[in-house]
C-alpha cells in the first residue's frame, strides 16, 4: 500500500485534490470512482519537505512569516475553527511560494490523521526546534491557541531586538568602511600626487612622511598581490567560520570582548527568560523545558554551559545553584529564579521579569552606540590626521626655509 497525492474531478467537473492510500494507481482510481470522483493525475506522496530551489526560497521560513502564521492560527483556533480548516485557510494566504508548499504538505499530513506536531517534525530544517516543541506542548495541554498566540508575541519581540542590534551596528560599520576608503584614496592618489610635485624640490623626506610614502609605494607596486592576499585571507576566515570550531570561537569572542559582551549576554538572557517562561506556562516539566529552551541560546559557548546546568538540574541540583555554577547569565536572572523557586511561581516570576531584561537589552544597545561611535571617530581622526601630517609636513618644511 502506498500513499498517493491525486487530482480528480467530480460530477460537476470541479477539480478536487487530496491524498489517498491505495495499492497502485488503478486501485486509487477505483476507490475514487466509488466516491464519484474521476482520477486525472496521481503521484506517490512522500510528505517530505519540498525543494526551495523552484520557488526561489531559502529553505527557511522567515521570522515575519512565522509571526503572521502564528497570529492568524491563534485567532482562528480561538474562534473554534477546526484545525484542518485553519491550515487550509492559511495555505491560501499571502505567504511566500515556498511556505505555501510547506503548508500544502502539512495540510495533507494532518488530513490523513497525523497530528500537527508530527507533521511539523518532518520539516525540522524549516521550522525552529523551539517552535516545534511549543506546538507539541500546546497539543498535549489542549491550549494550542494560547501557545500560538504566545509564539507570535515571542517572535515579534525577537524580531524587534534583531532590528535594534542591526541598527546599533550599522553606523560603526559605515564609519569603519569609510575610514578604509579614505586611507586607500590618500595612499593611492593624493600622496603620490604630492610626492611627484615635491620630487624636484630639495626637501628632506623623513620621519612619518617617509613611512607613509613607503607604504604608498608598496601599495601601488603590489596592489594586485595585496588584493589577492586579502581575498584569500577573507575566504579562509569565511571557511573557518563555517566549521563548528570557527563558530564556537566567534561565539566565545562575542561574550569576551567587553563592548559586544553586554549586547550578547543581555540579548540571550531576554530571549531565554521569555522562552523559558513560555514553556513553563504551557505546562512543560522543568527538565524538559530546559532541554527545549536550549535552542534559543544561539551562542554556542553559552549554550554549552547551559546544557551543563540542565544536566545538574536533572541530577537533583536546584536551578539557582546550577545557574550560579555556570555563571553565564546576569546575577539578576539568578536572583529572580531564586525567588521563583522559593515561592513555587517560577513561570510567573520569569514572565514578569521579561520587561526588565528587555530594558537591560535596550540600555545595552544605547551604551554600545554611545561608546563605539566616539571610539570609531577617534580612530578615524588619528588615521586621517596622520595621513594629512605626512602630506603637509614637507610643505611646512619648505615654508620654514623661505
Amino acid at each position: 500500500m502506498q500513499k498517493y497525492k491525486y487530482t480528480a474531478v467530480n460530477l460537476k467537473n470541479q477539480k478536487i485534490k487530496g491524498t489517498f492510500i491505495a495499492k497502485d494507481e488503478r486501485d486509487l482510481a477505483e476507490q475514487l470512482a466509488k466516491q464519484s470522483l474521476f482520477l486525472t493525475s496521481a503521484s506517490v506522496y512522500s510528505g517530505n519537505t519540498p525543494s526551495a530551489f523552484f520557488t526561489l526560497g531559502t529553505g527557511k521560513v522567515t521570522i515575519p512569516e512565522l509571526t503572521t502564521f502564528c497570529r492568524q492560527f491563534a485567532i482562528m483556533l480561538s474562534t473554534n475553527i477546526p484545525l484542518l480548516e485553519c491550515i487550509d485557510i492559511l495555505k491560501n494566504q499571502s505567504f511566500s511560494g515556498y511556505f505555501k508548499k510547506i503548508l500544502d504538505v502539512i495540510y495533507d499530513d494532518v488530513k490523513s490523521g497525523i497530528v500537527l506536531s508530527e507533521a511539523l517534525e518532518k520539516h525540522a530544517k524549516v521550522f525552529p526546534d523551539f517552535f516545534r516543541s511549543m506546538v507539541y506542548v500546546g497539543e498535549m495541554s489542549g491550549r494550542l491557541d494560547m501557545v500560538f498566540n504566545a509564539l507570535a508575541d515571542y517572535y515579534e519581540k525577537d524580531m524587534s531586538q534583531r532590528q535594534k542590534l542591526r541598527s546599533a551596528l550599522s553606523y560603526p560599520m559605515m564609519l569603519f568602511f569609510m575610514m578604509i576608503a579614505i586611507v586607500i584614496l590618500m595612499l593611492a592618489v593624493i600622496i603620490p600626487t604630492f610626492k611627484g610635485a615635491l620630487a624636484d624640490l630639495d626637501v628632506p623626506i623623513e620621519g612619518i612622511t617617509k613611512v607613509v610614502y613607503d607604504i604608498s609605494d608598496f601599495l601601488i607596486m603590489w596592489w594586485r598581490v595585496i588584493v589577492i592576499v586579502v581575498i584569500l585571507v577573507g575566504v579562509l576566515i569565511f571557511l573557518f567560520l563555517q566549521t563548528e570550531k570557527g563558530k564556537y570561537t566567534l561565539d566565545v569572542l562575542a561574550v569576551k570582548i567587553p563592548l559586544f559582551k553586554m549586547i550578547q549576554v543581555n540579548s540571550l538572557t531576554a530571549r531565554f527568560a521569555r522562552a523559558f517562561a513560555l514553556l513553563l506556562n504551557s505546562g512543560m516539566d522543568l527538565t524538559d523545558a530546559m532541554d527545549s529552551v536550549a535552542v534559543v541560546l544561539t551562542n554556542r559557548y553559552m549554550k554549552q554551559h547551559f546544557i551543563t546546568a540542565a544536566d545538574y538540574v536533572r541530577h537533583g541540583m536546584s536551578l539557582t545553584n546550577a545557574f550560579e555554577s555556570i555563571g553565564i547569565f546576569p546575577s539578576m536572572l539568578t536572583k529572580m529564579i531564586t525567588i521563583g523557586e522559593r515561592t513555587n511561581s517560577l513561570s510567573d516570576v520569569l514572565t514578569r521579569s521579561c520587561s526588565y531584561f528587555d530594558a537591560q537589552l535596550e540600555a545595552s544597545f544605547n551604551s554600545f552606540s554611545s561608546k563605539i561611535q566616539p571610539i570609531m571617530m577617534v580612530i578615524m581622526g588619528l588615521v586621517v590626521g596622520t595621513m594629512f601630517i605626512a602630506v603637509y609636513s614637507p610643505m611646512l618644511s619648505i615654508m620654514s626655509t623661505l
